[in-house]
């Protein structure tokens, strides 16, 4: 694998890509530590400190500050991160598959594929407005996030009004400045670009996790055997992901011979993956967004019930919250498949160019095969995401293990790192094999590739 590192810089087009990637991920972490005007980062970040040392937990703020490199947390003018970015292409992805316009759109090829991109930043800047408006009243009033603020203590150095329009204005130019940059890494970079400003966001945060977990060991919180223990979790969990990321079933599918004036087509064998976690990382993402809601919610009813109910119950990694979370984990999971794979489609275009199952007949009976196959490796599929999705809060809550460590133990984080890496290793590998150097594997094909 080291030599497959050095031979990566012995080739001077990845060598470039490589350096201009790493260039750019330097930028976006410049715009995730530079606060924004009006704002002091010193107050902000002795109160969250306080919060922190106190056990105050921010819940799924704290994810939001996870995938942003902590830029949330230090109000920068990259606070909002790229997250409005993805936001608005689940949406458009969404809805691409139920308005006709945007269908008719998508199968227009590349054209149309480019309308709705530029859709995608119309609708990523609108949010970007929405939330950074949303930011600005929070650093306003930080109590309304719970954040616990003492007399004469102010955040804002700045009147309302300048502060809210300057804070709009600088937050949607820092995510659509992170939005850029992702497009450069992924048009004359490696990898997915977009992806890879997340993944080194979330990297970002490990020397802290680090650091909470010595400190578990420093107060007498953890011993060697929870040491040992964290350790070999970690390995399983992370070589469960892989496994899971990379598990497809394989459809064999037999294409008939045609004969067109003098040549002949078709004869060949092939197979159709179908992936076991088809979904990725969106139901986990869907699930969060929408239960960040109930417990805000319940917390302005003016009945102090109502109130404990929503703290106890509905907070981030409660009793209640980890019960919705998981069955919308399951349904989010059907509902992604559903709304994405298309057997019929499938089924047709098989049959349209002489392929079929063997043992199956063309049309309807290969759409229903199809459909049956997908529904039972997507319930794998599902209970292993909602395991993993879960595993992060169970630690934190059953063994007091620190939000920040736990994450590094499964949840979105995770998923998004084991993806990501393995997207790019695939893109590195392909340059190096091209060339005729050895891949990441000492035989330089990875097991099951001819």
């Amino acid at each position: 694998m080291l030599s497959a590192f050095t031979n990566s810089l012995k080739i001077p087009e990845l060598r470039q890509r490589i350096l201009f990637t790493v260039a750019l991920i330097f930028v976006c972490r410049l715009i995730s530590v530079i606060p924004t005007p009006g704002v002091d980062a010193q107050m902000l970040r002795a109160i969250m400190d306080r919060m922190a040392a106190a056990g105050g937990d921010i819940g799924f703020m704290g994810l939001l500050d996870l995938f942003s490199g902590g830029a949330l947390t230090q109000a920068a003018i990259g606070a909002l991160g790229i997250m409005p970015s993805i936001s608005a292409s689940i949406i458009l992805q969404l809805l691409t598959a139920v308005v006709p316009s945007l269908e008719k759109l998508a199968r227009e090829g590349d054209a149309g594929r480019q309308q709705i991109i530029q859709y995608g930043r119309y609708l990523t800047v609108g949010l970007c407005i929405l939330q950074g408006y949303a930011m600005a009243a929070v650093l306003l009033r930080p109590e309304a996030l719970g954040l616990q603020v003492m007399e004469g203590e102010a955040i804002v150095t700045m009147a309302r009004v300048p502060f809210l329009l300057l804070t709009v204005l600088t937050m949607t130019t820092g995510t659509m400045m992170l939005m850029w940059l992702g497009e450069q890494i992924t048009a004359r970079g490696i990898g997915n670009g977009i992806s890879l400003i997340i993944t080194i966001s979330i990297v970002s945060r490990l020397p802290g996790a680090i650091q909470q977990a010595v400190n578990m060991f420093k107060d007498g919180s953890a011993n060697i055997f929870m040491l040992v223990a964290m350790v070999v979790l970690a390995f399983l969990v992370i070589g469960g992901v892989i496994a899971v990321t990379q598990s497809q079933r394989k459809i064999p599918v037999q294409y008939a011979k045609r004969v067109v004036g003098r040549k002949t087509y078709g004869g060949q064998s092939t197979y159709m993956p179908l992936r076991v976690n088809y979904s990725g990382v969106m139901p986990i993402i869907f699930a969060q967004a929408i239960l960040m809601f109930p417990e805000r919610l319940l917390m302005m009813v003016p009945i102090d019930a109502v109130k404990s109910f929503a703290q106890v119950y509905l907070r981030y990694g409660g009793p209640l919250y980890l019960v919705m979370y998981s069955l919308m984990i399951l349904f989010f999971s059907y509902f992604w498949v559903a709304t994405q794979f298309h057997p019929v489609q499938i089924a047709d275009d098989l049959k349209k160019y002489g392929g079929y199952v063997p043992g199956i007949r063309p049309g309807k009976p290969t759409a229903e095969f199809l459909d049956r196959v997908m529904t039972r490796i997507t319930l794998a599929g599902a209970v292993f995401l909602t395991v993993i999705a879960v595993l992060p809060m169970v630690l934190a809550s059953s063994f007091h293990i620190p939000g920040m460590v736990a994450q590094f133990f499964g949840g979105t984080s995770l998923l998004i790192i084991v993806g990501v890496m393995l997207d790019t290793m695939r893109q590195v590998e392909s340059h190096l094999v091209t060339r005729h150097y050895d891949g990441f594997l000492r035989k330089g094909h990875l097991r099951g590739r001819r």
